[in-house]
């Protein structure tokens, strides 16, 4: 008897739980397990912010995909998917193709525009490990240029926007923030002449986040010299900073985008019906009218039915989903009754560069160093899960 064939796109932290719990859930007569990614590498889409501003190394987001699942149990495929073909149960890649019995769609997500014009062209919008280490060599490179430069043509280099007041772009700039003092002293360069700016859209920072713990974010921020224009769209990025809807230009040569993202644009180009590149799944993470597609991770639609909006796409949703999706796949080809998924929100905590983070872990609100403390642990867990303590030794933080 053919043995199904179960094909996973993706090795983000949806991709990557689902295919180590499949190792563990099924033996290797039960099916065959294939992991397609661009890269050899997995890495940690959260931890990002902290290579960008210069504060971590970048290798230390990532990790070998061969040193972390058993590749005698699953084939790995690096390659790019270009396109799902469903009605031939077929995944196009750019060099080859792949059939596939089971599929689980874990592409992960791309930048959201929203339409603004320039924002590929004149931001860093790029929240990869590749992408990062451009925004920390950018920002070195302005501050070693600045002195060399003539003075009335200088000022914009030390200017810095973040464009979006979310997760990212809080993470990014308490990273960035608690780093000018140390590249000020090391290129010789005032620190009032550094200029860091918080754009955002929306009525308030961080949106939908406990209000005390937000003011208490901006707070902090702002004695470290972060200005935050609230309730204030970007109409365009252009070469020499953002216009505003209201009109007004802020110059500075940088510009990083953390305004949220999208699913990938594959969902689209492969013709299923989608917002914003992501599927709104069954309870069961199938994707609608699909019994052999999954859909995890950054791709998922899913609603909270309590506010009737959609949970955000939150590695610590995917992994849950990665989790759900191997249990069902594994009741498809064993007997048994398939799962609803249903999130767990153990708590959401946001680091603010150095020691300082907030956060909500249960009813509990954490400020400060506890919260730092609690962030740190919430990665490690992470790591623990997918490789256990050996991976936590060689790649966690040290939460003290």
């Amino acid at each position: 008897m053919k043995k199904p064939n179960i094909l996973i796109l993706g090795a983000g932290y949806g991709g990557m739980i689902t295919a180590s719990r499949l190792t563990k859930e099924l033996s290797a007569n039960d099916a065959n397990i294939t992991l397609v990614n661009k890269h050899d590498y997995h890495y940690q889409t959260t931890w990002l912010h902290e290579p960008a501003a210069g504060t971590l190394s970048p290798e230390k987001t990532r990790m070998e995909i061969k040193s972390v699942l058993d590749l005698s149990r699953i084939k790995f495929v690096k390659d790019e998917v270009v396109e799902i073909k469903r009605e031939e149960k077929k995944v196009l890649l750019k060099n080859g193709e792949l059939e596939y019995d089971y599929l689980v769609v874990g592409l992960g997500s791309e930048p959201e525009t929203f339409g603004v014009p320039g924002v590929h062209e004149f931001a860093f919008s790029k929240w990869t490990v590749n992408g990062a280490r451009e925004v920390k060599e950018h920002i070195e490179y302005m501050f070693a240029k600045y002195n060399n430069t003539p003075e009335e043509e200088r000022d914009q280099l030390l200017n810095f926007i973040v464009a979006g007041a979310g997760f990212t772009g809080i993470e990014f700039i308490g990273e960035l923030s608690e780093r000018v003092p140390e590249l000020c002293s090391h290129y010789d360069i005032p620190k009032e002449k550094v200029k860091m700016y918080v754009i955002e859209a929306a009525p308030s920072a961080l949106p939908g986040f406990d209000p005390e713990l937000v003011e208490y974010a901006m707070n902090l921020l702002e004695s470290r010299g972060v200005e935050f224009k609230i309730n204030c769209p970007i109409k365009e990025v252009t070469e020499e900073g953002v216009i505003l809807a209201s009109g007004d230009e802020i110059k500075a040569a940088t510009v990083v985008w953390a305004t949220g993202v999208r699913g990938s644009s594959i969902i689209e180009k492969s013709g299923f019906e989608a917002m914003r590149g992501r599927i709104k799944v069954e309870p069961d993470l199938r994707a609608p009218g699909h019994d052999d597609i999954f859909i995890i991770g950054d791709c998922a639609l899913l609603i909270n039915e309590e506010i009737n909006r959609p949970y955000p796409p939150t590695a610590q949703i995917a992994m849950q989903m990665a989790d759900t999706c191997a249990q069902n796949l594994k009741a498809l080809l064993k007997g048994g009754s398939l799962k609803t998924f249903k999130p767990d929100i153990k708590g959401t905590v946001a680091s603010l560069g150095g020691k300082q983070a907030i956060g909500v872990v249960g009813s509990r609100k954490l400020f400060g160093a506890s919260a730092n403390f609690m962030k740190k642990m919430i990665d490690n867990r992470y790591l623990f899960l997918l490789g256990g303590p050996g991976l936590v030794m060689k790649k966690g933080k040290n939460p003290l």
